[in-house]
């Protein structure tokens, strides 16, 4: 089984789409991640819903989870806010170099590695130079049940 196989068509967003709209597609759509590409459409990265999870959760809460409980219910509620003006480029994580992609012609076992190595919920799939689908961890693993 090659990966065009398995690629779904999948939301996708730019690197300069807005990130409170991201964040919504995400919740919305219930998505492990989106895939981010640049303005020629080129896969440029992947967002996962957790970087989301992580940018709207403040630095000193991170460091010190017990200071959750610290927070006003208030402040809980408008945490999301601090997604406001911002674009998914300032939401992918800056330690992000490669991308999970997958040439269509790639087996199974040659995604999942790439899915593995990078940590990545999902992989894109490149076709000719261009984004042709998305394959997920649950999308992978239910063709890997199967075979």
């Amino acid at each position: 089984m090659h990966a065009e196989e398995i690629a779904e068509e999948f939301p996708v967003v730019t690197i300069d789409s807005d990130a409170l709209d991201a964040a919504r597609l995400l919740a919305q759509h219930r998505l492990p991640g989106l895939v981010v590409t640049d303005s020629a459409g080129k896969p440029y990265a992947v967002l996962p819903a957790s970087q989301v999870v992580r940018f709207i959760v403040p630095g000193y809460v991170q460091d010190d989870p017990s200071l959750a409980g610290v927070l006003s219910e208030t402040a809980a509620d408008r945490v999301a806010e601090k997604l406001h003006g911002k674009t998914v480029r300032d939401v992918l994580p800056e330690h992000q170099h490669d991308v999970p992609s997958a040439g269509a012609a790639d087996t199974l076992i040659e995604v999942a590695s790439t899915m593995a190595r990078m940590r990545s919920p999902l992989v894109a799939v490149v076709k000719d130079g261009k984004l042709h689908g998305v394959i997920t961890a649950s999308s992978l693993l239910a063709a890997a049940l199967k075979a």
